[in-house]
């Protein structure tokens, strides 16, 4: 074959594949048109305001047992979501329960509990009656949950230049991102309904992460169409599962930000517990410094970089000079693993147990492209040591202990660090003190008898424990919990 005839040919296989792929991706007008449709269809052009009520089965998003399995299961008994569209605010009324008894969430070992979570715009906070607690660190994901709902991801599509393109069975793919929050592509069926929002959002553990949400068995609730299940994954497991009952288009909706949720900013506090250790709070969750003869070790990082960065700096300042080297981390749980990545950006070797590595081994090396936190921006790589059943770390200084907490329902690979010159134990979540001469509960908390069994068994002299949630107290009150008597 003559050359020129072979360019000739292969520049029309290229205008022809260009074609193809020009005739499946649309143009911003073309997603124009799509949103439009499907907005008619689903009733959203005149929607301001939603609430709908359902019930179901969860899953814990962050607290599985064991390292890189299945988000611990719960039952939804209702929730009543309550959504304002124009200010970007969210209500979530939660009753909940236990459906199994291994993981974390923080939930009574029986019975139910109820929880009041919003979000306005960029602040979160949660409420018990009165009570409000800011919570900085649940933006992201409110946000995300209340713009990946069909009328708010419509909503957001509008507003975020939004592209389209035809998939292979006749849908509509739009896909746009709200910066710095997430991405997402929205599947519209060729009747208008929403079926699917894949979204990729900013995990402070996992990087980018997947949610896979599906919408199905669309109702009409006064000129709105609704699905009445709705179904989610995040990260590759099961969150969600739920009935939808009721639907209330346009209710009369009030979600202001109360004062005590406006200030966001970390809280960092000090107190002395011993020469060259310090209990650092001021927030839900505590870290707790130690001094080594030419370093420092920083016993959790907890919830996100601001909150550990913030005490990070913090803890410098305790002793000028000397480097943290170590940060140990208690166990894999969200709440007490979103601070790690900041800690190995400051060049810090993760302590941890020896389950936990390659969990987060995989973890972090997932790029955090959606909004680059710390550890993506400083382009380190981990380092861990990993802890099995016992390990021991000693200087000059002092002598530090890390146990293997055995057989704990919260956790397969569950960390406790002991200190035996000040006879102090430091744990996370085996045991949260109750309030000041609180009366034991009727039936024991199955953590707080596996921590005391964990004591004896290795036979540790303690004195006080230093919890990683709550105050200082001496460990008499970890048996006062259960209804024993201290041995001390």
């Amino acid at each position: 074959m003559n050359p020129a005839h072979r360019v000739s040919l292969r520049s029309l296989f290229v205008a022809a594949v260009a074609a193809v792929v020009a005739a499946c991706a649309s143009t911003g007008d073309d997603a124009t048109a799509t949103l439009a449709r499907s907005a008619q269809a689903m009733g959203s052009s005149g929607l301001k305001t939603l609430r709908y009520a359902a019930s179901g089965t969860g899953y814990t998003f962050g607290q599985a047992y064991t390292p890189g399995g299945v988000w611990p299961k719960i039952t939804v008994h209702s929730m009543t979501r309550t959504i304002d569209y124009d200010s970007g605010a969210m209500r979530d009324e939660i009753v909940l329960s236990r459906a199994e008894p291994l993981g974390g969430g923080g939930y009574p070992v029986s019975g139910e509990q109820r929880n009041d979570q919003f979000v306005n715009g960029e602040i979160a906070w949660n409420q018990t009656g009165t009570t409000v607690a800011p919570g900085p660190r649940f933006v992201t994901e409110r946000m995300h949950q209340l713009w990946i709902t069909p009328h708010g991801a419509l909503k957001a599509a509008q507003r975020n230049r939004a592209t389209t393109r035809r998939t292979s069975d006749g849908a509509s793919a739009v896909s746009f991102s709200q910066p710095g929050r997430f991405s997402a592509t929205v599947l519209v069926g060729a009747d208008g309904l929403v079926t699917q929002v894949d979204s990729v959002f900013a995990d402070p553990v996992l990087g980018d992460t997947r949610a896979v949400t599906t919408y199905s068995d669309y109702r009409d609730f006064g000129g709105v169409k609704f699905p009445t299940r709705v179904r989610q994954t995040m990260g590759g497991y099961p969150v969600l599962d739920l009935v939808v009952t009721e639907v209330q288009p346009n209710p009369g909706v009030a979600l202001d930000v109360p004062e005590a949720a406006r200030n966001q900013a970390e809280r960092v506090t000090v107190e002395r517990l011993g020469a060259g250790v310090w209990f650092v709070g001021g927030g839900s969750h505590n870290s707790v410094a130690i001094e080594m003869a030419d370093h420092l070790m920083l016993v959790e990082a907890p919830l996100t970089d601001a909150r550990t960065l913030a005490v990070i700096e913090q803890v410098k300042s305790l002793a000028p000079g000397k480097p943290i080297r170590y940060v140990v981390n208690s166990h894999g749980h969200f709440d007490h693993s979103g601070g790690v990545r900041a800690a190995v950006a400051e060049g810090a070797t993760v302590v941890t147990g020896a389950a936990n590595v390659p969990y987060f081994e995989r973890a972090f090396a997932v790029p955090n492209s959606v909004r680059p936190d710390r550890l993506a921006q400083a382009g380190k790589g981990a380092k861990f040591v990993a802890v099995g059943d016992k390990l021991a770390m000693a200087d000059a200084m002092r002598a530090i202990e890390f146990h293997a907490i055995a057989g704990s329902p919260h956790a397969e690979s569950f960390l406790m660090v002991y200190l035996p010159q000040e006879r102090i134990l430091i744990e996370a979540d085996a045991f949260t003190p109750g309030a000041p001469g609180a009366a034991p509960p009727a039936t024991p908390n199955p953590n707080h008898l596996n921590l005391i069994a964990n004591i004896e068994r290795l036979g540790l002299p303690v004195d006080r424990i230093v919890p990683l949630h709550g105050r200082v107290v001496p460990v008499a009150d970890l048996y006062a919990a259960t209804g024993k008597t201290s041995p001390r």
